[in-house]
Order: structure tokens, then sequence, then C-alpha cells
């Protein structure tokens, strides 16, 4: 049975890129994204989608209420049967409504060893803040700001010449490999969430 995979993105999209790359190249085996939705027109994962065979769908979040724009990506995510829903820098606040009919099936990849350095601009957080290690984090979305159950963690060495660019970009490169290896244990049936904490099978 092949996983179906809905992507929401706000932006560039290569963590979208990281995952469709990983499924063409057959490290995740049977799933597929089928559907990736943006809150932004011009959002380059859009394309990224597109020039995949992906449906791509922007949804113009200045036509809804909060309510009714949670109540439509639900309806497309039903329309398409969608498994699994993965955030991939959305920059919005999925509502209860979505988070209750995809409970433990919404992930989520967050810049920063969570639970530290929560929400927006996490890399820059951490660089001001005078950190000596960084990283990122995939976890499961719950009702909280980035507070759902963690899945895996990837830690970086902040190096005494980095820049919060320099950091940040380090940072993604192993968020392109910590999400799609959650995705694969999942998509394989190997996670398993025991209160806060999730066992891989693996």
């Amino acid at each position: 049975m092949t996983v179906k995979i809905a992507v929401l993105v706000s932006g560039r999209g290569s963590n979208l890129q990281a995952i469709i790359d990983s499924i063409e190249r057959g490290y995740i085996k049977d799933a597929a994204v089928n559907l990736v939705i943006s809150n932004k027109a011009d959002a380059y994962a859009l394309e990224r989608a597109r020039k995949h065979g992906i449906n791509a769908v922007f949804l113009d979040p200045g036509r809804y209420d909060r309510s009714g724009y949670d109540r439509d990506i639900l309806k497309l995510l039903n329309n398409y049967d969608v498994d699994l829903l993965l955030l991939a820098g959305y920059f919005r606040i999925l509502g209860s409504e979505i988070i209750d009919a995809y409970r433990d099936r919404i992930l989520n990849i967050h810049p920063s060893l969570l639970p530290a350095f929560k929400g927006l601009h996490a890399q820059r957080q951490a660089f001001e803040y005078g950190v000596k290690v960084a990283g990122c984090t995939v976890h499961y979305v719950d009702e909280g700001l980035d507070s759902g159950p963690i899945i895996l963690q990837s830690c970086v060495q902040v190096l005494p010449d980095d820049t919060e660019e320099t950091l940040t970009g380090r940072i993604l490169e192993q968020e392109h490999i910590i999400y799609p290896e959650a995705v694969r244990l999942f998509a394989e049936g190997k996670l398993k969430v025991e209160g806060r904490k999730v066992r891989s099978l693996d």
C-alpha cells in the first residue's frame, strides 16, 4: 500500500525537494507526494511540485477566516485521500480541526534542537544566545507551538567564525537528511508514539 503524502509549504521548498528526491531514488519506498499546498502564490515549492507532476495548489488566506481556510485544506486532503501530512517551511499554525483529523499523522521539521528556540527564526535565536551546539528536529504536530513528540534530531556544531547564515546553511543540510528519514520510518510503520516519546522500530 502506497502512503499518500501532502505537503504544506510557504517558501522555497528545499525540504520538499529532499523528500521527493528520496522517494524517486527509492530510499523512501511505498510512498508518494500527491499534493502540495501553499499559502503563498509565489512559493517556489509550488514550482518544484509541478516539475515532478505533483498537484500544486495555492490557497489564498486573504479570502478566508482562519477556520474556513483550514476547512478547505482539510477538504483537499480528503479529496486526495492523504495518509500523511508534512509541514515544510509552512508559516501558519494549523487549527485543531486538521490536527484532530490527522492526529499522529502530521510531521514538521524545525531548525533547532527542541524544546529550545521554538517559533520563527530559530537559527537566529540560537546564534544570538551563544549556544555551542545547534541543530534540527523532526516532530509530530500537536496543538502547541513546536511542542509535539520528537521523532529525530541532528546536532550541528557552532563554529567560532560562524554567522547566522553559515549556521543556517549547515542546519539545513541536516534537515535534508533527517526529514526524509522520518518519512521513511513513518511509511514503513516503524514509528510508535508512547506519550511524549517516539520509539523507532527500525
